[in-house]
């Protein structure tokens, strides 16, 4: 599988709404998971990191979806993986 931008997470969820669309977004990004292949290697999922910490946020925000969403996600897993 070639590995989806969060542009494209976000495009293919599109018609999706509410937790349904915050679901698929963390599917898609959960199927392209690649934290074995980093210096993290298997110590934890950073995906899975990622997730966790955009949704203790949104709690506090009220919700984000779609393309804000993804690129949340997609923000996240950078600072995991660039700062581990």
């Amino acid at each position: 599988m070639q590995r989806m931008t969060p542009e494209e997470i976000a495009d293919a969820t599109e018609d999706l709404y509410g937790l349904s669309n915050i679901r698929a977004i963390n599917k898609l990004f959960r199927e392209q998971d690649e934290s074995h292949l980093w210096p993290i290697n298997n110590e934890f999922n950073a995906t899975e990191r990622a997730i966790a910490r955009v949704r203790k946020l949104n709690k506090h925000t009220g919700g984000t979806y779609g393309l804000e969403y993804a690129y949340m996600i997609d923000a996240e897993i950078s600072n995991i993986v660039n700062n581990q």
